[in-house]
């Protein structure tokens, strides 16, 4: 009778412990809690690093615009040649002026429309006519920037020159640089940026302004990024000389 009742007790302690979500078959269930805390914990994580990203790119983006130069500065030294960037008739203009006060024996006008000549250039400059026909060298390959500095070095490289005055809008500038210090690392570059229309510190206050600038800052970095691991501008896949529509000379962009 005795042992009855110790086995009744035993089921009864054992469906009672079950009851209880005590048994043995239930020792796993912590771990779906487990598991979801982890997705938690991924999904706040890629939170976290997309909006540190962004609070980065931000950044980057505020220092590449208030590193532009807002006021044209006359270069504080001479140089062999100069290189004007087309885009833009003022671009030119400033070149040509650079060239007659002896800031450098000849010009490259890099990326000219195919079907533009040289008089049709000169006149955008009837004062500095004569220059055209001793001092000016026109490049009709290039059609991007990439383009420009491959046929910039070409043409360095002919004339055994060793320092540059490079003619580009302010905006445009730093990526020039970056292109021009990848294709000529040992030439000297003395930037002359082109001051727009507006100031690019006020770009807030204009959308197409900020358009541009943001346009060129994802350039920029798109440039900056590709030069590190590429060994020759001339092998790069976005090269494009003689591939694409041919640029426009055009005045420099509003932004109104």
């Amino acid at each position: 009778m005795t042992s009855r009742t110790q086995s009744l007790a035993t089921l009864n302690a054992m469906d009672h412990t079950e009851a209880l979500g005590w048994g043995w078959t239930h020792a796993g269930s912590p771990a779906l809690p487990r598991r979801r805390s982890w997705v938690k914990v991924g999904l706040l994580s890629g939170l976290y690093g997309a909006m540190a990203c962004l609070a980065i790119g931000f950044l980057g983006f505020l220092a590449f615009v208030y590193s532009l130069d807002r006021f044209e500065q006359k270069p504080e030294t001479r140089a062999d040649g100069i290189v004007a960037l087309t885009g833009g008739a003022q671009r030119i203009g400033d070149a040509i002026d650079l060239l007659a006060k002896g800031y450098a024996k000849r010009l490259l006008i890099s990326g000219v429309n195919e079907r533009t000549s040289r008089e049709e250039i000169s006149r955008l400059n009837p004062g500095q006519r004569r220059l055209f026909d001793c001092c000016v060298d026109l490049d009709y390959r290039a059609r991007n920037t990439i383009g420009n500095a491959i046929e910039t070095r070409r043409w360095a490289e002919r004339n055994r020159f060793d320092a540059l005055i490079v003619v580009t809008s302010n905006y445009h500038m730093p990526r020039t640089l970056v292109e021009l210090d990848h294709a000529l690392p040992n030439l000297q570059k003395i930037p002359y940026p082109v001051a727009a229309t507006i100031d690019p510190h006020d770009w807030w206050r204009n959308t197409a302004a900020a358009r541009v600038l943001v346009s060129e800052y994802v350039k920029f970095l798109a440039v900056w990024v590709r030069t590190r691991f590429e060994d020759d501008p001339e092998s790069s896949p976005v090269v494009q000389i003689m591939t694409t529509p041919v640029k426009q000379v055009v005045a420099e962009p509003q932004w109104r």
